[in-house]
């Protein structure tokens, strides 16, 4: 049962352009997102989605300069896009994230592909309750439950979204959550949608990256414990932790 990760990346930002290839300690976010994913040991792929539009062909450039996987789609039906982009790698099972998510730590993702192999229900995510810090995101679910997501519905909410429907629907989808005691820290902002987001991450990188390339959320806490005021960059930004009703199983 082939497994992909796909990075949902485009240059287009309401709040911070072409923050997907902004660099730090000399390489996008984007390849640095992709290098932290290429660790993960229970996927057989990285493949970044993005969009048919010209403005998204730096994205390509970069994919193709380091060897990395890629799918082009449709810009506003993220949805229908990562269902494509499955078909065309041959995937039966989807590990959807984000390029807003530069810090993301490969053993939460695998942890999260290791549950859902574990389990038997359509939705592994570690959001339907939150925990682990906001920036390392991760959903598994098999490709032929977005497919019946997209017979389901046609609403552009849903489209943009891509795993949306599942989520808000826990009466048609069996979920599990999952999460770390030792990682419970929701109130944390890694993911980078603002300019004080990447000035965050930015200082993450410049103090951790070149002793450690592999720095993991762990190497981060500790960072913040030894320089607390790192974590007030880009505290003013609110997180929507909202939580999600959610069943293993239907009745």
């Amino acid at each position: 049962m082939k497994t992909i990760i796909t990075i949902e990346a485009r240059m287009g930002s309401s709040r911070l352009p072409g923050k997907v290839l902004m660099e730090s300690c000399g390489k996008p976010m984007l390849q640095h997102m992709i290098e932290r994913l290429k660790r993960c040991k229970l996927a057989d792929d990285v493949v970044v989605a993005t969009t048919v539009e010209p403005g998204d062909d730096p994205i390509i450039e970069l994919c193709d300069s380091i060897g990395c996987s890629y799918h082009r789609g449709s810009e506003n039906n993220v949805l229908q896009r990562l269902i494509d982009t499955a078909h065309h790698h041959s995937a039966a099972v989807i590990v959807q994230t984000t390029g807003d998510s530069p810090l993301i730590d490969p053993r939460i993702t695998d942890k999260g592909i290791e549950v859902y192999r574990n389990s038997s229900v359509d939705y592994v995510s570690s959001r339907l309750v939150h925990s682990y810090p906001t920036g390392t995101d991760t959903q598994v679910y098999a490709t032929s439950v977005l497919e019946r997501v997209a017979e389901l519905t046609d609403d552009p909410i849903d489209q943009e979204h891509g795993s949306y429907y599942i989520y808000t629907h826990p009466e048609l989808f069996t979920m599990k959550d999952y999460g770390c005691d030792d990682l419970n820290f929701p109130n944390m902002r890694w993911c980078l949608d603002y300019p004080e987001d990447f000035k965050f991450i930015d200082a993450v990188y410049s103090r951790l990256y070149p002793t450690n390339p592999e720095f993991d959320s762990y190497d981060i806490l500790e960072l913040l414990k030894r320089e607390p005021e790192l974590g007030k960059i880009n505290a003013m930004h609110p997180l929507d932790l909202t939580d999600f009703p959610y069943s293993e199983t239907l009745d």
